[in-house]
């Protein structure tokens, strides 16, 4: 499965672009010309990086998917799919995106379908989306399969809050942490730098380590802030190279609770995604290579890759997977089961549902765990700053009472 960007004309004489995913150069071709399209120009798209979906802006992923479940349930009532899209429209606030699906909407109008309109906006469609659409196309249930897409859609929104939400305490507090201990350090112990400068007596080691810090602060602290932007834009281009991104992804899935909390929600992402596509009569090894884009870890993205070069050549999914150790073993006994039910669609999305349940649990328990440790370290980094300053004033005062 390959991604292809093309340019056709159209019978009425207007310009056709976009994308869309096929087995071959053949496949996309024939593809067009069923269509009713005049291909002119057709190239491969090179993939950006292996197991990562388009980025979107929040907004625009929100309008998408409230236009596609209102889509669905229009459909639903037995209306025309050019009505019930122009209803869905008017009720998008953003102009901008709006004018975006009014493009959808006026390619359906010509005669275009849904899925080949989607495919034209791949900002607000991923190519998931775009394949489920046209599943219901084929067999004939457009209504059923929107509804998938837009329950699909909305877990992944769900579950992008949770994470964000659940992230705003501990950020916080590191944020205060940090504010707390260069406040102490730029401006408090300053004031006792005169004071030790007079004496003679040898500072206690803590005492100097803590005057040097905040004098590194106060004289290079630009130049020290520029070097971590530097190292930081560094890091950047350096996680572009693949083989970088692969020992970070890989480093990842070692991290004790976090790097389980990345390999399940990549799962239950990577099981609903799976699901909805299977239930939407989607041929399994081109549901695997549109699932497996969902995938953020590149580690497990090309474990899933090799697997869904096994199911092409007639191999098995539940074997390899279980062989592979990539996906919690919990999801094994769901496939398995799906598998050998004929219900794999349906143990899919149970097992996403259970995995969303985990996920909840696994970070509120991460954030019980954080939120304690960061209090202890910015409370033991103040203690150990204050206790540096008194134990040199509490040795100036002994030395004047021997004196």
């Amino acid at each position: 499965m390959a991604t292809y960007r093309y340019r056709a004309i159209k019978l009425d004489g207007s310009a056709l672009t976009g994308e869309m995913d096929a087995t071959d150069r053949t496949d996309a071709v024939a593809s067009l010309r069923r269509n009713g399209a005049t291909l002119l120009e057709l190239t491969v798209v090179q993939p950006r990086a292996p197991g990562r979906p388009r980025r979107l802006g929040g907004k625009a992923r929100a309008a998408a998917t409230t236009c596609i479940s209102e889509l669905a349930v229009l459909i639903g009532a037995g209306l025309q799919l050019d009505r019930a899209l122009a209803l869905a429209i008017e009720n998008v606030e953003d102009k901008r995106i709006a004018a975006h699906l009014a493009n959808i909407l006026r390619d359906v109008r010509e005669g275009a379908p849904l899925s080949r309109a989607m495919a034209q906006k791949p900002d607000l469609f991923s190519p998931t989306a775009i394949a489920m659409t046209e599943a219901g196309e084929a067999n004939g249930r457009l209504g059923e399969a929107l509804s998938r897409l837009a329950a699909t859609l909305e877990q992944e929104a769900e579950l992008r809050r949770l994470v964000g939400s659940s992230m705003i305490y501990p950020v916080a507090l590191l944020i205060i942490a940090v504010g707390v201990v260069l406040l102490m350090l730029l401006f408090v112990v300053p004031q006792f730098e005169s004071m030790f400068a007079s004496t003679t007596q040898k500072l206690p080691t803590a005492t100097v380590v803590v005057m040097t810090a905040s004098r590194l602060l106060r004289h290079y602290g630009l130049a020290l802030l520029l070097g971590a932007g530097v190292v930081g834009f560094a890091l950047a281009i350096a996680m572009r190279q693949p083989a970088i991104r692969l020992a970070r992804d890989r480093l990842v899935l070692l991290l004790p609770l976090f790097g389980e909390l990345v390999r399940r929600i990549d799962t239950a992402r990577f099981a609903r995604t799976l699901g909805a596509l299977i239930e939407g009569e989607v041929a399994l090894p081109s549901a695997l290579a549109l699932a497996r884009r969902t995938i953020s870890n590149r580690v497990l993205g090309d474990i899933i890759a090799r697997v869904a070069d096994g199911v092409k050549e007639g191999g098995g999914l539940t074997g390899p997977l279980a062989a592979s150790g990539a996906l919690p073993r919990l999801a094994i006994g769901f496939l398995r089961t799906g598998e050998e039910t004929s219900q794999l669609g349906m143990m899919l999305t149970r097992l996403a549902d259970v995995l969303d349940r985990d996920i909840r649990t696994r970070i509120e328990r991460l954030i019980a765990i954080l939120t304690p440790v960061i209090t202890v370290v910015l409370g033991a980094t103040v203690a150990s700053i204050i206790a540096s300053i008194m134990s040199a004033i509490l040795g100036f005062n002994d030395l004047a009472l021997t004196s």
